[in-house]
């Protein structure tokens, strides 16, 4: 059995606690660090090319219970910008957390403000925003891990059509100024949806050529699941332990990994224990940074390799 496990990390969880399972497996490892963030390898893996974008907000909405025909998608993330000292950032919180009835609010404002602009927004199952175009724009996006916590004015839409889509964007962080929902939210004390992030446009695109061996995809992304669609591959939502995980009969397990606070114990140390165990025998971990990712395979033969000892976990996307 093979093991792919992808995560993104972030600068919170970096410095949150040590990782012990995690330098090991770094320690061990043979490297390739990709300058590009983890969604952008991943489609790529997956046979997807950006024309001017990856076409994952297509790919996620025909997964995540939306009709997407052959239409322009983007996805449409509600975010929160920061004002820096001379310019706005993106909050960690990516996109923002939100109940459902909030989403719904929110985008039946939308809907009525741009629908004269052929623009029709919605909610997917698994709760992401998209926006279906009545025409594909000439822009490329930006997708989000790479603008994190830098200058949003140099990741807007670019193009053609960029002037556009930048007015838009200030139509639509005037109408969330004063939206009821943010009203409320301020007076609870929660951040306000002040912008959306628009990113990954296109249209579905065509099934790439079959991967060898049988795989299976576990996550909870939408993404994911519309890769696992797209190839005509099994995709179930990810179990609480890699004991559950290992039942699986595929020849390839393709994981993906929320950001959470107890990452390390609950996945990277038993990842390490299986591999040590030879319950597989082979371990690739693509781990995103922001704009970077960490392209990590294994073998359980390399875990003896005791000449390697670990590096503080900064080091590697230094």
């Amino acid at each position: 059995m093979n093991i792919t496990v992808d995560c993104d990390l972030n600068a919170t969880w970096l410095h949150g606690q040590s990782h012990p399972a995690l330098l090991q497996l770094l320690a061990k490892g043979r490297l390739v660090q990709h300058a590009k963030p983890l969604e952008a390898l991943i489609a790529e893996q997956f046979g997807l090319l950006a024309s001017p974008d990856y076409p994952l907000a297509a790919m996620a909405a025909g997964a995540d219970g939306i009709a997407t025909g052959h239409h322009y998608f983007l996805r449409a993330d509600p975010v929160h910008l920061v004002l820096q000292r001379d310019c706005f950032s993106l909050h960690e919180a990516l996109p923002l957390k939100h109940s459902r009835e909030e989403a719904q609010a929110i985008i039946a404002s939308f809907n009525q403000h741009f629908t004269e602009l052929g623009m029709a927004f919605s909610l997917g199952d698994s709760g992401a925003w998209y926006v279906q175009l009545a025409e594909s724009p000439q822009i490329r996006t930006t997708l989000p891990a790479v603008a994190m916590g830098k200058n949003i004015h140099d990741f807007l839409p670019q193009g053609k059509d960029a002037s556009t889509w930048v007015a838009l964007l200030n139509e639509v962080q005037m109408l969330l100024h004063e939206h009821a929902v943010n009203v409320s939210r301020e007076s609870l004390g929660q951040l306000a949806i002040n912008s959306l992030w628009f990113s990954a446009g296109g249209a579905l695109p065509s099934a790439p050529a079959p991967l060898n061996g049988e795989l299976s995809l576990m996550a909870n992304s939408a993404v994911y699941m519309g890769f696992a669609k797209l190839i005509g591959a099994p995709c179930r939502r990810l179990p609480e332990s890699l004991k559950a995980v290992m039942q699986e009969p595929a020849s390839q397990l393709h994981l993906h990994l929320p950001c959470m606070q107890d990452l390390d114990a609950c996945w990277f140390a038993p990842l390490l224990q299986a591999l040590n165990q030879s319950k597989f025998s082979q371990l690739t971990l693509n781990l995103g940074f922001y704009e970077q990712t960490i392209q990590l395979n294994l073998c359980p033969r390399d875990l003896y390799k005791f000449w390697r000892r670990p590096r503080v976990l900064e080091a590697y996307w230094a």
